[in-house]
């Protein structure tokens, strides 16, 4: 048994906040990190790290949210939301290869030369190559949570509620 409720509300709810905001978190640091070594310095191991957290997150969220959908009336808008999750973790999975890869050449780049910079170590289409790709996952990554949200908002909110602010009275 996985964490399917937390304090009576479904796991997915909560879970899918932690995602929302790693995923992009994640990507924006490794573009920062691949494209100026001097952010790389300062992130270090963190930015393998928040790729791992953020990997780990998916898989959570994704399996909460199946004990979700197996708790809710299904319909397209549900089947689609399912869908598109399911396809968050190879984009998590290749911001996490990517971050592991940019933090490992870093760090044997000022290895080699001690008291020097990445910038000044690392061959320079090797450092274009690793922005450019870190922009496309990142880019990718982030587009597929922002399609994922959309559709969990729809799938929740389609008919529950009104456009018509309803007054209680008292």
């Amino acid at each position: 048994m996985g964490l399917d409720v937390i304090n009576n509300v479904p796991a997915h709810v909560l879970f899918v906040h932690v995602v929302v905001v790693l995923v992009p978190l994640t990507a924006l640091s490794l573009v920062l990190c691949a494209v100026l070594p001097s952010t790389m310095r300062r992130f270090g191991f963190a930015l393998p790290a928040l790729a791992l957290v953020t990997l780990i997150s998916v898989p959570l969220t994704t399996h909460a949210g199946e004990w979700l959908e197996s708790h809710v009336d299904s319909n397209a808008l549900v089947r689609r939301h399912a869908e598109l999750g399911d396809e968050l973790l190879p984009w998590t999975l290749a911001l996490f290869l990517i971050a592991t890869g940019v933090w490992w050449s870093y760090g044997r780049a000022t290895r080699l030369v001690p008291g020097s910079t990445a910038s000044s170590t690392v061959a320079i289409p090797l450092r274009i190559a690793a922005a450019v790709l870190s922009l496309v996952i990142g880019v990718g990554a982030g587009v597929q949570v922002y399609r994922i949200g959309d559709s969990g908002a729809k799938a929740a909110w389609h008919d529950g509620y009104s456009a018509d602010a309803h007054r209680a009275q008292g």
